[in-house]
């Protein structure tokens, strides 16, 4: 039969080894089972109409086998009645039945085996099917995983750059305060220093201002002045 040659392959195909052939199998899953699907439904159809082939052979097997009892039967009562004419007649008539029976029984042998296979092939294809779905689904978990893991490996690398990224600026940091304590080294090392001798000076300067005032009243003094009438 040409839909027997036309899925000759369903029945030899290894569907756990085509979806480990496939280079994308989310994607090629999901096409892979679109296919299976109508390849199912026209199976399905050809199947039905090949069982129905074999239903209506088998009804002409036993129609003919019926007829052959019915003539043989008439035979066997013309015997009975001592009409040999009769029975040979019938007789012949038997045969004649018997050898379209043959042709019918051929014919039946042919669809019940055209059927046996096309129901194989069936069973095998809605079988490969549920494989597929369950694959599909175990293959679509996995890829949720990696998808999931991805996430996570591309939220690492972001901590770690944010990390690296930190640690660059507290050496930034670290090299500015640094900067800043040789600035002040600096400006401290530039600063004069103290010159002990002038803040001497400046000390003793005002003991000589306390002299002159202590010479200012002894003059006083000695001129007779009161120091409270000079101030009025």
């Amino acid at each position: 039969m040409a839909i027997l040659n036309r899925f000759k392959d369903i029945i030899s195909a290894n569907i756990n080894s085509i979806i480990d052939r496939m280079e994308d199998p989310e994607k090629m899953i999901d096409q892979y089972l679109r296919d299976m699907l109508e390849d199912l439904a026209e199976v399905k159809e050809s199947t039905a109409s090949v069982m129905a082939e074999e239903t209506r052979s088998k009804r002409k097997v036993d129609e003919n086998e019926a007829e052959v009892k019915k003539f043989e039967e008439l035979a066997k009562k013309a015997l009975e009645a001592n009409n040999e004419a009769d029975a040979r007649i019938f007789l012949t008539k038997k045969q004649e039945v018997e050898n379209i029976g043959a042709g019918y029984a051929t014919a039946y042998a042919a669809a019940h085996e055209n059927a046996v296979k096309m129901r194989q092939m069936h069973d095998k294809l809605a079988k490969d099917i549920d494989t597929l779905k369950q694959r599909r689904a175990m293959i679509k978990g996995k890829m949720s995983v990696a998808n999931t893991q991805k996430t996570i490996n591309d939220a690492t690398g972001n901590i770690t750059q944010s990390e690296n990224a930190i640690g660059n600026f507290e050496r930034m940091e670290d090299k500015a305060n640094r900067m800043l304590d040789e600035a002040n080294a600096m400006s401290e090392l530039n600063t004069e220093p103290i010159d002990e001798a002038k803040a001497l000076e400046e000390k003793y300067a005002s003991n000589t201002s306390a002299a002159v005032e202590d010479e200012l009243s002894r003059l006083k003094q000695q001129m007779g002045l009161d120091s409270t009438d000079t101030e009025s």
